[in-house]
């Protein structure tokens, strides 16, 4: 246990500063706006996850949409889908047209501002009213705001829709976590399935960025590349109180191996803290933890620069999916990001 302990602080410890981290809200200040969403309003934070492939879930059952980049939630939305008669067609779709300030030829002109087109015989998402309950002719109407930032960072083939129902996905596709669900054979197939014993297969850079959640609830480590699940291990706690919180690394420097030190230390940089009094360093957020030596070698290996650590006390899964609440990581100090946006 102290091998693999001190392994694992080695890989996590050095930290190069660069400007101050942004200040993390509290974990229980984020449920209580999450729960308390009105139409209109949002969440946004897209420092979680600053690269990578974007993926959209929409629930029609919870009239909200979410937003994940490199398989980790970075947005919350209220939406406004298809009324009776005019329902919104579940499935996967991709994004097909853009444009900043298209009208529609089906309705009288009607503006769809920040229109991504996802069929071609008239759905899509765009600026839109939000009354609180499905109204649009079969569009998904997003609030103004977010509408923007959402199509600032979509791209075309490279942005998986998910439209779901109760009735169409499994629950933890219609009630999503902080883990972009999967899509098996053009359809959404539910949550990564997660291997119990330590494992990572990296298909390389070349596939896109690297990211690493460490959930303290799940007492596990997930790692994403380019969007998909390659690897996952347990974490082991030492027995001792671990800190709580949310923390936001980004890896700056990767020192080359050598001949005495094969897995030198990384040095990271602290993007974003909700107790930056628990210190500036993923170990020192993490605490007394430990993980399979074999896996943090190939960790090591696999790391890039940009590579995003992500550290929360929240389960990877939906808390709790029968009441619509999630726990989610915002990034953006409170005195200028728009947490809950009316």
């Amino acid at each position: 246990m102290t091998r693999l302990l001190l392994a694992f602080l080695a890989l996590f410890l050095p930290m190069l500063a660069s400007g101050e981290p942004l200040k993390l809200p509290a974990a229980d200040q984020l449920r209580e706006e999450l729960k308390t969403l009105k139409p209109g309003q949002y969440l946004w934070y897209p420092e979680v996850s600053p690269q990578g492939p974007i993926t959209l879930v929409v629930s029609l059952t919870e009239q909200r949409a979410y937003v994940y980049r490199n398989g980790l939630v970075i947005g919350v939305t209220t939406v406004s889908t298809g009324r009776p008669g005019k329902d919104t067609p579940t499935g996967v779709f991709t994004i097909l047209q853009k444009s900043v300030s298209h009208r529609s030829t089906l309705y009288n002109s009607a503006p769809m501002p920040y229109m991504q087109r996802l069929t071609w015989d008239g759905v899509a998402l765009h600026a839109g009213s939000l009354p609180g309950y499905p109204s649009s002719h079969g569009c998904v109407h997003l609030p103004m705001e977010f509408a923007k930032k959402l199509y600032e960072i979509t791209g075309y083939s490279s942005t998986t829709v998910i439209i779901t129902d109760s009735h169409s996905a499994p629950s933890e596709v219609n009630h999503p976590g902080l883990l972009a669900p999967l899509v098996a054979d053009g359809k959404p197939a539910g949550e990564p399935q997660v291997a119990s014993s330590a494992y990572l297969d990296d298909p390389g850079s070349e596939k896109g960025p690297l990211s690493i959640l460490i959930s303290r609830a799940d007492l596990r480590v997930y790692v994403f590349r380019g969007g998909e699940m390659i690897g996952s291990a347990a974490v082991l706690a030492s027995g001792t109180e671990l800190p709580h919180g949310m923390a936001v690394f980004s890896l700056l420097q990767k020192p080359p191996p050598s001949e005495f030190d094969p897995a030198p230390p990384l040095r990271w940089s602290a993007v974003a803290l909700s107790d930056p009094q628990a210190g500036g360093t993923p170990a020192e957020q993490l605490g007394h933890v430990s993980v399979d030596k074999d896996f943090l070698r190939q960790l090591h290996d696999a790391m890039d620069i940009g590579t995003t650590l992500v550290i929360t006390d929240l389960s990877a899964s939906r808390e709790t999916r029968s009441d619509g609440q999630m726990t989610i990581i915002n990034s953006e100090p409170a005195e200028t990001a728009p947490p809950v946006k009316k």
